[in-house]
């Protein structure tokens, strides 16, 4: 089984698999979110992860999560935050994100 994160910003698109493999990468995401997301796709390929495999669940978030079509769920990146803030910290927590195009704050 392999669990893949997609986080597609304005200015850079994030990546992380795990599972069969586990990788990390980052591009640049250009002017179109959608030729990301198949540079993604074809990378993950190449590292024999089919994100549209039954044995793969990815989750997007970002500014271009609606592109990800393959995508099993699409959150917004508050709510990636506070979950990955509340986990890290096992309770309350603060987080900001200071991103391409805005900066969020997040209170949990």
């Amino acid at each position: 089984m392999n669990y893949v994160g997609i986080d597609i910003g304005s200015t850079a698109s994030k990546v992380v698999a795990l599972g069969d493999k586990n990788i990390e990468f980052v591009l640049p995401t250009g002017w179109s979110s959608k030729e990301t997301v198949d540079e993604i796709k074809n990378r993950l390929l190449s590292y024999e992860i089919d994100v549209c495999d039954d044995n793969t669940k990815v989750v997007a978030t970002g500014y271009g999560r609606i592109s990800v079509d393959f995508a099993d769920k699409i959150i917004t990146e508050i709510t990636c935050h506070g979950k990955g803030g509340t986990e890290i910290a096992k309770g309350d927590c603060t987080i900001i994100d200071i991103g391409g195009q805005d900066t969020k704050n997040c209170r949990k």
